[in-house]
Order: C-alpha cells, then sequence, then structure tokens
C-alpha cells in the first residue's frame, strides 16, 4: 500500500551568525528581568518570584555554556544591549559574566564541591630607567617565596592550593585577556594543579605572547610601570575562610582583617616581589613598589585602569602648569561623551583662557559625585584648592561647561 503521508520537514540548522544573535538577545532578556526582579524583590508575587527563580536557572546554564565555548561576541554583545537599555540590568549582566569568567566551580561525585578563581594584584613599579623585560621572573627563589606568601601570609586559605603566573603583565596585556580567554585559563589552572603530568596551556600562553610594550623610558628617565600579578587559587567551595558573615559589622570587621593582612603581605613581601620584577635599566637598579588591592581579575583591572588614567590625568595638567602659580588657575569637572563613551573631563584655565583638558573614562554604573570627589582630591595633590575648582552639569560639543557652579 503507497503510503500517503506528507514527509516531516527537516528543521534547517541555524546559521551561526543567527544563532549568536539569538544567543546574545536571550542573555540580555534574562539579565534585565532578573535585575528588575531583584530590584524589585519585596514586591513581586510568589508566582513572579518563581517565574525568576527559573529564568535565574535559563540565565547561568546559558552563560556557563557561552564561557565554555568562549562566545565572546556573544558576551560583549549582550553587555552592550543591555547598556542601552537598563543601567540595573548593564550592571548585573557585566558582574555575573566577569564573575563567572574568573571563577569556576567543579563538581565531581563523592567528592567536595570544589571553587579556582583567578585574581590579580596591580602593582605601579617606580624605577630609574624602566623594567627589563629580560629579566622577569628569572629569580626562581623569589617565586617560590610569593606563591608560599599567599597562603602563609593569610591572603588565601591555608588549604587552598595556589599557582601563581611567572610572568608580570603589563596594562595592554592584560587588557586583551577576553570573558572566554580568561575563563580557558582557569580551567587550564585547574588542570594544571589537579595533575601530575604537564599540561597544555593554549589560553595562557597566548595571554603572554606579545610581550610587554616597546619601552619609552631612558637610561636615565624616572619610570612608573603598570604591572599585574595573575595567580588562581584551588579550594572547596565550602572553606569557611571565605564565608562573609550576614551581619554588617562582622562582614565589615572580615574585610578589615583581609585588608590588615594584605597592608601586612605588601609590606613584607614587595622585596620578593621587586625580585620577580628583576630591576630598573638605568644606574639605579632598585624598584619601588606601590600595591593596588588584590581582587579578582576584572575587579582588579578595572581599579588599576581608573588608577591609571588619574596618573596620566595628573601628569598632562602637572605639565600645562609648569610656569604658572597655581592661584592663577581654576578647574572644571564634569562629564561629558566622545563616541558614545562618557568621560570625566578636567579643564584647565587661566581666566576664560584653556591651557588643558583631561578625559578620564566614566562608567555608566560609577557614582559621579563619588568620581568627582576622587578627581577633586587629586587636583588638591597639584596645589588647587576648593575654591579653585567648579563642577559643570555637561561640557557640551564645542567643548564648554554647562550651567557652571563652584563646587560644594
Amino acid at each position: 500500500m503507497a503510503n500517503n503521508k506528507r514527509p516531516v520537514a527537516r528543521k534547517s540548522a541555524a546559521a551561526p551568525e543567527l544563532k549568536d544573535e539569538q544567543q546574545t538577545t536571550e542573555l540580555c532578556a534574562l539579565a534585565l528581568d532578573l535585575s528588575d526582579g531583584e530590584f524589585n524583590n519585596d514586591i513581586v508575587a510568589e508566582a513572579t518570584r518563581a517565574d525568576l527563580a527559573q529564568k535565574g536557572l535559563e540565565f547561568q546554564r546559558l552563560l556557563r555554556k557561552l564561557l565554555n565555548q568562549s562566545k565572546d561576541e556573544v558576551l560583549y554583545g549582550a553587555i552592550e544591549l543591555a547598556r542601552d537599555e537598563s543601567v540595573d540590568g548593564y550592571r548585573y549582566l557585566r558582574n555575573a559574566i566577569e564573575e563567572g569568567a574568573a571563577s569556576v566551580r567543579l563538581r565531581h561525585a563523592d567528592a567536595p564541591e570544589m571553587e579556582i578563581d583567578a585574581f590579580a594584584i596591580p602593582v605601579f613599579v617606580h624605577s630609574q630607567g624602566g623594567l627589563d623585560a629580560a629579566a622577569d621572573f628569572q629569580d626562581s627563589d623569589a617565586y617560590d617565596a610569593v606563591l608560599d606568601s599567599f597562603t602563609d601570609a593569610g591572603l588565601e586559605s591555608p588549604r587552598a592550593r595556589v599557582v601563581l603566573v611567572s610572568h608580570a603583565y603589563d596594562l595592554a596585556e592584560i587588557e586583551k585577556i577576553t570573558y572566554g580567554q580568561l575563563h580557558s585559563m582557569v580551567r587550564e589552572a585547574e588542570q594544571s594543579l589537579n595533575n601530575k603530568k604537564i599540561m597544555a596551556a593554549p589560553a595562557l600562553e597566548r595571554s603572554m605572547a606579545a610581550g610587554w610594550a616597546p619601552s619609552s623610558f631612558g637610561p636615565d628617565d624616572s619610570a612608573v610601570e603598570l604591572r599585574f600579578l595573575l595567580g588562581f587559587a584551588l579550594k572547596r567551595a565550602d572553606d569557611p575562610f571565605y564565608a562573609v558573615p550576614a551581619k554588617e559589622k562582622a562582614a565589615d570587621a572580615y574585610f578589615a582583617q583581609r585588608a590588615e593582612r594584605y597592608q601586612k603581605w605588601t609590606e613584607q613581601y614587595a622585596p620578593m616581589v621587586a625580585r620577580c620584577l628583576g630591576r630598573g635599566r638605568g644606574s639605579d637598579p632598585a624598584l619601588r613598589l606601590n600595591f593596588l588591592y588584590q581582587d579578582l581579575f576584572f575587579g582588579a583591572r578595572a581599579t588599576a585602569q581608573a588608577e591609571y588614567a588619574m596618573l596620566q590625568m595628573l601628569a598632562t595638567l602637572n605639565q600645562a602648569m609648569d610656569g604658572h602659580a597655581p592661584e592663577q588657575l581654576q578647574a572644571i569637572i564634569a562629564p561629558t561623551d566622545i563616541d558614545d563613551d562618557m568621560v570625566l573631563r578636567v579643564q584647565l584655565r587661566i581666566g576664560d583662557s584653556v591651557l588643558a583638558e583631561c578625559d578620564r573614562p566614566l562608567d555608566l554604573t560609577a557614582d559621579l559625585e563619588i568620581e568627582v570627589d576622587d578627581v577633586s582630591d587629586a587636583l588638591a595633590s597639584l596645589g588647587l584648592g576648593l575654591g579653585q575648582l567648579s563642577v559643570a552639569r555637561r561640557f557640551d560639543a564645542d567643548g564648554q561647561p554647562q550651567e557652571l557652579r563652584p563646587l560644594a
């Protein structure tokens, strides 16, 4: 008998570009819903909470998949999409991606749940002539001492296993590391810590392949360079060392103790870190180090980028002030945008004449009042008093301040 049933049409596979676009939209939409539910948690109905819980699972599942596949185009695209929709959604999504890229939970049958994190320590290195790339991490004894210090000094749990990359990353190298690449590096570090055999680490090797940017310092120049120590810590997920107390006062005390231990570490182990970094290329080989706080990779990078931008701004303004008495000068602080990116601009003036202006990147989620306070404190170090500082609502396209007023 003839079969008169019509064949079921086969689903055509979506083009990779279309699938990426769908995943970008889905990840953004889930983040927007979850951030809105988090903000309105006290007033949403039980049914809505159950729906949000399900979306939370879908969000984490999709995020893990995209990180494991190193789908950077999707991840960065979703962040850009959220940026245009909602500040809260943008913040929620970016934080989730950054944490997911830098931390991996490891679940094995009949074994405690483990976690491995990527951390970074930014350090400003003062030297004569700048650092010598050939001397980077050539002192094995100093390396061993710094590696052991993370647990000995209480930066990580005594039961944690830590690995430190034998390379001090410069800013250009660290900025090239994407979400997907860092996630791969975390997994490579976990394999290295859990296997006795030497394991290939292509993502880690790729992060160092370009080397430091060429130095422009002469042998007699006073140099300040930013470098990053990059490490990975493997520990039990339930290790009480990392448990932040629920009550506010206890949590404050917990973080204060961590900060105190870190401060002591910077004082005790700065000489060993300096030995790892080598020496200056001038006649004075000594290195002087200023550490920023240890944090998960992307948090440490963002802190260092902001500090570096501040130092660049101060250097430019200080040069412009040369030959002028500080009391003659006025500074105006206000946000503006350049190619759709927000910046905080400082315009240095004598009367109506503009001596210099500097732009510092301004994150969409930043507290503008805090940013202005930070800049005004930095300007005070150049001799500009509070009476010489003004703020404006913004600088217009012609560089003119709008709604100018004295800084309160």
